[in-house]
């Protein structure tokens, strides 16, 4: 097991290794001190690892409750949060009581969300079933749900207890969804990383995953003890996915996210080279290992439908937006873009 300690506006360690989940009520033990936990999942998750969480929890004395939702993208808005709340006040759950996300990166954000917001703050803990939540969505503080107009519009900065990435509960994820991670994996190498991005195309790092996914979650706890509230250097972690975030949005939430973000990457990289800020070489080795990983560098969506969307990004800051810019081969810096300038961005990025 791997453990990688963050210390932001509360002190946390994210443990990397395999049969963590069996240790989810020891860990409940540590961070809840009353004796009620409900555990939010998804309709994909829980049948495979609601009754082993539950049992954990059990066994070191906590009364378990579980809220199941449907699962993607597009249930994680103001319904489901909302009815999360009213079930955890039926339930009578205090303040002492905690949550446990158990599920990807739609379960981890809406759970944050509702706990930071319950009750004006209830502790919580991360157990990250996917490649792309152990990487990204788990450790650092965000949660959030989507609006209408955009995604992660409403949310907190909200740190959990702790993050137990179980490397066993991959083993149920269907091959798309595992790939879906690697764009997440890959954007760490492209901000500052190039080590990390030989070593992902030397071979499959799935095959034994731990010391990359410390590694990337490393780079991400730099990151956030640099800048928590994501005003400043924190928003590196952002490449790809303000065009990908739009993608996302044309495609009605039906893309899912490593792919927008791994196309979102691919197409500033191109715009960044037609601006003469990037090297041409840049490109073809992103595509290729993006593409060794199985993910898409490429969509049919137009400028026009991408822009409206990306106008709702939550980076924007009047009539400007910062893009996250690769400048070579594991190097990328803020770029600062008036929101004028944003078509020939877009333009350039899909080749026009």
């Amino acid at each position: 097991m791997t453990t990688v300690t963050v210390k932001a506006s509360q002190t946390y360690d994210v443990k990397i290794g395999r049969g963590l989940l069996d240790t989810l009520g020891e860990e409940a033990a540590r961070a809840f001190q009353g004796r009620t936990v409900c555990i939010v999942s998804d309709s994909n998750v829980a049948p495979h690892y609601l009754s082993q969480a539950t049992h954990s929890l059990e066994r070191a004395g906590f009364t378990v409750l579980a809220f199941v939702f449907p699962a993607g993208e597009e249930h994680k808005n103001g319904h489901t949060y909302l009815s999360l709340l009213e079930y955890l006040a039926q339930e009578h759950l205090t303040r002492a009581d905690g949550l446990v996300a158990l599920g990807g990166g739609v379960v981890g954000d809406l759970t944050g969300f509702a706990a930071a917001t319950y009750l004006r703050g209830i502790p919580f803990l991360q157990l990250p079933t996917t490649l792309l939540a152990a990487v990204d969505a788990s450790v650092g503080g965000k949660t959030a749900i989507d609006l209408e107009h955009g995604k992660n519009l409403a949310g907190a900065f909200y740190q959990p207890k702790a993050v137990l990435c179980d490397l066993d509960t991959w083993a149920t994820l269907p091959a798309d969804i595992l790939s879906d991670g690697c764009a997440e994996v890959i954007k760490y190498g492209m901000i500052g990383d190039a080590d990390l991005l030989d070593t992902l195309a030397q071979g499959d790092f799935r095959e034994d995953p731990e010391e990359v996914v410390a590694r990337c979650i490393a780079h991400k706890r730099d990151l956030v003890e640099q800048d928590e509230f994501d005003t400043g250097s924190r928003q590196l972690l952002n490449l790809g996915h303000t065009i990908g975030h739009g993608i996302e949005a044309c495609s009605g939430y039906q893309l899912a996210h490593g792919k927008a973000v791994a196309i979102g990457m691919t197409l500033v990289t191109r715009a960044a080279i037609h601006l003469g800020l990037c090297p041409e070489a840049t490109l073809p080795k992103l595509v290729n290992l993006l593409r060794e990983y199985g993910l898409p560098t490429e969509t049919d969506y137009p400028a026009a439908d991408l822009l409206a969307k990306m106008l709702s990004d939550k980076k924007r800051a009047g009539d400007t937006i910062s893009l996250v810019v690769p400048t070579g081969w594991g190097k990328s810096q803020l770029y600062p873009v008036p929101v004028s300038q944003l078509p020939v961005w877009l333009d350039r990025g899909l080749g026009k």
